[in-house]
């Protein structure tokens, strides 16, 4: 897989993945209904890149360019379970991609950028309670779980890694 920036020309496989009400299940049963709301998703994203130096990353399948899905970092600027102004661990991928490890080696590699080249003290990640893969693979990263809290109605789990963690984890603290 290739991780690189976002970028408008990855408008169809954001779509393909945010359309998707499976995809959306723990994100809020919210899925996106046209492209225009891509375009202001990928401007999102493109401004963080700008603004604070990172931002969601594609993934793409190098050996037939498809869209996978995105992951990486992303500075919340917005008060969430208490916090403001952190870097915030996701990643998302479409359905035919799932269960294949992709989610768990690319935050493994957000991670080290985030730590290794950003300088971070500290990353979060935050996950629906029912979200079993996603909390499966926040938990085998090494990211501790801090509490259950509410997240826009819903009960989610909230998770932090600290450099110190990090540099401990091995294979994720030998660099990128």
């Amino acid at each position: 897989m290739l991780l690189r920036e976002i970028t408008l020309e990855d408008i169809d496989g954001m779509y393909a993945l945010d359309s998707d009400p499976e995809v959306h299940t723990y994100l809020g049963n919210n899925p996106v209904t046209d492209k225009n709301q891509i375009v202001d998703v990928i401007n999102f994203i493109r401004q963080q890149y700008v603004d604070h130096g990172i931002g969601r990353w594609a993934i793409i399948d190098k050996s037939t360019n498809d869209f996978i899905g995105w992951t990486g970092l992303k500075f919340v600027k917005e008060l969430t379970n208490n916090h403001i102004n952190y870097y915030d661990l996701g990643y998302r991928l479409r359905r035919a991609y799932w269960g294949k490890g992709i989610a768990t080696e690319s935050a493994i590699a957000s991670l080290a950028y985030a730590f290794q080249k950003l300088n971070a003290d500290a990353v979060y990640a935050m996950a629906d309670t029912a979200n079993v893969g996603s909390n499966n693979i926040l938990q085998k990263l090494g990211m501790k779980l801090i509490e259950t809290f509410d997240y826009n109605g819903s009960p989610s789990k909230w998770y932090k890694m600290d450099r110190e963690t990090f540099e401990k984890r091995q294979p994720m603290g030998k660099g990128i």
